[in-house]
């Protein structure tokens, strides 16, 4: 029986397990193969980005509360954010990374920067309300 590499098809030497004819073909079907994955993971990331942009971009410029509207105008996806954090006083903030958001109500946005993220969790503590 006459084995062949399973990307390009070309007849295989050597080994008796020998799947591919090179690394050029092993990459191109393992890639071809996990290509909706990396796609998947590409775009959720890309969104991520776009995300943290957006708010990074407001906080930067001073902005610190504004109307909802206006990240939705700059691109900004309520879907995709990075981690919740909720205060003892019940108040939730939505980070993308380090930037992080809580509603004011129905329209407004209150915006905040944190570095907390940076350092290990420690056991099953509830965070504390970021400082503004």
């Amino acid at each position: 029986m006459e084995r062949v590499c399973l990307d390009c098809g070309a007849r295989l030497l050597g080994r008796s397990d020998k799947k591919f004819c090179s690394d050029q073909c092993r990459n191109n079907f393992n890639n071809r193969l996990n290509r909706d994955q990396n796609n998947y993971v590409r775009n959720v990331h890309a969104q991520l980005r776009r995300n943290r942009r957006v708010l990074a971009d407001l906080y930067d410029d001073g902005h610190r509360r504004l109307h909802r509207d206006a990240l939705i105008a700059l691109g900004y996806n309520f879907t995709f954010f990075t981690h919740l954090v909720e205060t003892l006083e019940g108040v939730r903030w939505s980070y993308c990374f380090e930037y992080g958001f809580r509603e004011e109500g129905p329209e407004y946005i209150e915006l905040h920067k944190s570095d907390s993220y940076l350092e290990p969790a420690s056991g099953g503590e509830q965070a504390e309300e970021p400082e503004l």
